[in-house]
C-alpha cells in the first residue's frame, strides 16, 4: 500500500533522534477520541520504546470528565483493580510540538497484558483491524476528513485563559460567551482578518505538527472556520484528525479563544460536522472505487462511474449505518445536529454529489477517476475520527465479503434536505435509541466489532444517557420555575 512516510524510523535511530532532549511526549486516545498522555525522560522513553510500559487502564473506565462509568466494563474495573495495560508507541507517529519549544511526542497504542492483542477499545487498534481486513485482499484506504467549529472569546478578565473558560461557565450560561466574530459570513476573506494573527498560527502549526490543512476558511456561524485536512492513508488521517483538535485548542489559548466542537452549540444555527472522505487503493496506489468506463446498464446513473467493489462498499455502508450511530455520533448532543433543515442528513441516503445525503458519492463526471470517493456526512465535529474511520471501513468490507446490492435508490436532486425516500431508513433521533440499536444481540455492529467492544462501547455510551437523564437543564428551570 502506498505510505506517507516514505522512510520508516527504527528504534535504533531514536538516540540520534532524540540527541538534544531530554524527555518525550506520548499520548493515547480514548473513546471519546481525547488524548490521554504524560511526559516522560528520555531514558524511560528509550527502554520502552520496543517493549511498551504499562498504562494505567482507568482512561478507559471512566468518561471524559474522569468521572467512572456507572456500570462496570470489562477493560477496567473494580474487579481488575484498574490494572495496568501496556501502551506501545508508535514510532512512525514522531513529530514535534511546536508550542511546547519542540517537544518530541509520539502516539501509542494499547495492548492487553495476557495475550498482548490491541485491548478492544483502543481507537487506533480498532482501524488498524478493520484495515487489516482489506490488507488480506491487497487493498489499502486513503482518506480524508473536515472539521467545522465554533470559537469563542475566552473571558478577558481572566488572566489563566486555560481555566478561565471553565471558570466563567461555571458562573455563567455557556451562550453568555461571545462569539470570535458576528453574523453569518462563509467563506469570507475579511472575517479572518480581525484575529489573522490566530487564522494563520493554526494552518502554519498544523504543518508544523504533521497534521496538514489543505482548505481553511469560515464557514455559516458565528466564529466558525472549517478545516480540510491533507488527504492521505487512512490509518494516518485518523491520527492527523485526532491531533488537529489537539493543535487548534493549544494555539487558541495564546489568544483568549475558545474552541467548540460540540455537535450543535447554538440553537437555531448549523450545527458542527465532522465529514471523512474514504476512497480504495491498490497497491501501487490506484483507485479501486473508479471504474474504467461508463457503465451503460447501471442501475442508477449516479453509479456509471462507481467500480463493482464500490458499490458493494457503498452497498455495506447503508446497509450497516443505523447499527453503528453511536460511533459516528457519540454524544447526547450530536443528535441536536442530526434535525432536518440544517444540511445535515437524517436518512439512510446517498447520492451522486448529493450534501444532503448520508453518502455523497463523489465520482466522474464531477471528478477526476483518480479522486472518486465516498464522503460520510453523518458524523459531526464531536465523533471520535478513529471509530469513524472504524466504521465505515468495517461496513465497506462487509459489503464488499458479502457483495451487497445497494439497497435503495439515490436521494432525487430535488428532495428536501430532511426528507425520507421511498425506501429510506430515519436515523436514530437520540443517542438512547442509537445505542439500543447499536447493543442489540443482532446488531450488525456486533458481526463487524465483535461482542467485546460493543459491550464496552455501548456501556460507555448508557453512561452518558444516564447522565443526561438526571441533569436539570437550563430549559427546565427557564420553563418551570415559576409556572408549576
Amino acid at each position: 500500500m502506498p505510505s506517507e512516510q516514505e522512510e520508516k524510523i527504527t528504534a535504533e535511530q531514536l538516540p540520534d533522534l532524540l540527541a538534544n532532549d531530554n524527555a518525550v511526549k506520548l499520548a493515547g486516545v480514548d473513546v471519546d477520541g481525547q488524548l490521554r498522555g504524560k511526559l516522560v525522560s528520555k531514558k524511560k522513553f528509550l527502554s520502552i520504546a520496543q517493549t511498551g510500559f504499562g498504562f494505567c487502564s482507568v482512561i478507559f473506565g471512566w468518561d471524559m470528565h474522569d468521572m467512572t462509568y456507572h456500570k462496570e466494563l470489562k477493560v477496567s474495573n473494580k474487579e481488575n483493580g484498574y490494572r495496568d495495560i501496556i501502551a506501545v508507541p508508535d514510532l512512525q507517529s514522531y513529530r514535534r510540538i511546536p508550542w511546547e519549544n519542540n517537544m518530541p511526542f509520539f502516539l501509542v497504542s494499547f495492548y492487553d497484558p495476557d495475550t498482548r492483542e490491541p485491548v478492544s477499545a483502543c481507537p487506533r487498534g480498532l482501524v488498524k483491524t478493520q484495515l487489516g481486513k482489506f490488507g488480506g485482499l491487497g487493498i489499502g484506504a486513503m482518506a480524508g476528513a473536515e472539521y467545522e467549529f465554533y470559537q469563542f472569546k475566552a473571558p478577558s478578565s481572566q488572566s489563566d485563559t486555560s481555566s478561565g473558560t471553565a471558570a466563567f461557565l461555571q458562573q455563567n450560561p455557556p451562550h453568555s460567551l461571545p462569539s470570535l466574530t458576528e453574523g453569518m459570513f462563509g467563506y469570507s476573506l475579511t472575517r479572518p482578518v480581525h484575529n489573522q494573527d490566530y487564522y494563520y498560527d493554526v494552518f502554519n502549526t498544523c504543518e508544523a505538527f504533521k497534521c496538514n490543512i489543505e482548505g481553511w476558511h469560515t464557514e455559516s456561524g458565528p466564529g466558525v472556520y472549517e478545516a480540510a485536512l491533507e488527504f492521505g492513508e487512512a490509518a494516518q488521517m485518523a491520527d492527523r484528525a485526532s491531533l488537529f483538535k489537539y493543535v487548534v485548542k493549544s494555539v487558541a489559548t495564546k489568544y483568549d479563544i475558545t474552541p467548540c466542537f460540540m455537535a450543535k452549540p447554538k440553537q437555531g444555527l448549523p450545527g458542527n460536522s465532522g465529514h471523512m472522505h474514504i476512497s480504495l487503493v491498490d497497491k501501487d496506489g490506484k483507485n479501486l472505487l473508479a471504474r474504467e468506463t461508463k457503465d451503460e446498464n447501471a442501475q442508477y446513473p449516479d453509479i456509471e462511474y462507481l467500480s463493482d467493489i464500490g458499490r458493494h462498499f457503498l452497498a455495506g455502508i447503508l446497509e450497516g449505518l443505523p447499527d453503528i450511530m453511536p460511533l459516528v455520533a457519540p454524544t447526547i448532543n450530536s443528535y441536536k445536529r442530526l434535525v432536518e433543515n440544517f444540511w445535515a442528513p437524517v436518512t439512510v441516503s446517498w447520492g451522486l454529489e448529493h450534501r444532503a445525503a448520508s453518502i455523497r458519492l463523489i465520482a466522474p463526471p464531477t471528478c477526476k477517476a483518480g479522486a472518486t470517493r465516498f464522503e460520510i456526512r453523518v458524523p459531526g465535529a464531536d465523533s471520535n475520527p478513529y471509530y469513524v474511520m472504524a466504521a465505515m471501513l468495517g461496513l465497506g468490507f462487509r459489503g464488499v465479503e458479502k457483495k451487497l446490492e445497494i439497497p435503495l435508490p439515490p436521494l432525487g436532486k430535488g428532495e428536501d434536505v430532511g426528507g425520507e425516500n421511498d425506501n429510506g431508513i430515519r436515523l436514530a433521533k437520540s443517542l438512547r435509541e442509537a445505542n439500543e440499536r447499536f447493543m442489540r444481540k443482532e446488531s450488525i455492529a456486533r458481526e463487524v466489532f465483535g461482542d467485546e467492544f460493543v459491550e464496552h462501547f455501548g456501556g460507555t455510551r448508557d453512561h452518558e444517557v444516564r447522565l443526561w437523564d438526571e441533569a436539570v437543564t437550563d430549559w427546565e428551570m427557564k420553563r418551570y420555575i415559576e409556572t408549576v
